[in-house]
């Protein structure tokens, strides 16, 4: 399952970078069903990254990856 999610987001990078962004993936929980992943670039401090985090990229991973039930980004 975690090869799903790290390539669904490998797509969903593509679009972040075509705008200055990027972000990484960091670990999947699979006994809770959340994505961590890692903003960069453009996407650091943006304030309305959460529109892309939840609205984007949680409902793309939601839609294609069985067992995602969250995303939530982590900071350094």
């Amino acid at each position: 399952m975690e090869e799903k999610v790290k390539k669904v987001i490998e797509e969903l990078r593509l679009y972040l970078q075509s705008d200055g962004g990027d972000m990484e993936f960091v670990r999947f929980d699979k006994k809770s069903g959340i994505v961590y992943v890692r903003f960069q670039g453009a996407c650091q401090g943006c304030p309305i990254s959460h529109v892309t985090l939840y609205q984007g990229i949680e409902k793309t991973l939601k839609d294609k990856v069985e067992g995602v039930l969250g995303v939530e980004a982590v900071e350094d």
